[in-house]
């Protein structure tokens, strides 16, 4: 059993913290799902203000539902829907201010305001994406994007 405690006074701590602990977590393990499971529960539990934090993967150009902390969610969908598919489309991340005027938003949580989608890539392919919602509006900043970002790069690695 793992117990990580992060706490941090800044962001950039937390993020150099929740990086190594996840690199830790992922050592040595080939199962995509078991690494997706944790770093969800590693990443829900560490992030302020966050209320679902999950994961699409890409099966046959379609996104589906993967390992997840938060409620129940929506379990596929095209890249040409929602922000997560546009992450994946245009395998760039989507930072999303205010979701509600997202165009195309699915809202699988009536409580989401924000929301931030990085895509998932290895040799070129879209394995998938993390998606991270919050219950706060523009919950998420530039110094999230690039924490997050990197735990996207540990991630890619090993799925």
């Amino acid at each position: 059993m793992f117990d990580f405690r992060i706490d941090a006074d800044d962001q950039a701590t937390m993020y150099r913290d929740l990086a190594s602990a996840l690199e830790g977590l992922v050592a040595g393990e080939s199962d995509a799902i078991a690494n997706m499971a944790n770093a969800s529960a590693l990443i829900y539990e560490t992030l302020p203000d966050v209320n679902w934090v999950g994961f699409y993967r890409n099966i046959g150009g379609e996104l589906v539902l993967g390992p997840f902390q938060g409620r129940p969610a929506c379990i596929r969908m095209t890249f040409d829907q929602g922000v997560c598919g546009a992450a994946a489309k245009s395998r760039q991340v989507q930072r999303v201010e205010d979701v509600n005027a997202f165009p195309g938003h699915i809202a699988c949580d009536s409580a989401s305001k924000s929301e931030i989608v990085v895509p998932l890539i290895r040799d070129g392919e879209v394995l998938g994406v993390l998606d991270i919602d919050s219950p706060k509006r523009a919950r998420f900043t530039a110094e999230d994007e690039a924490g997050i970002v990197r735990l996207g790069e540990i991630l890619s690695r090993v799925l």
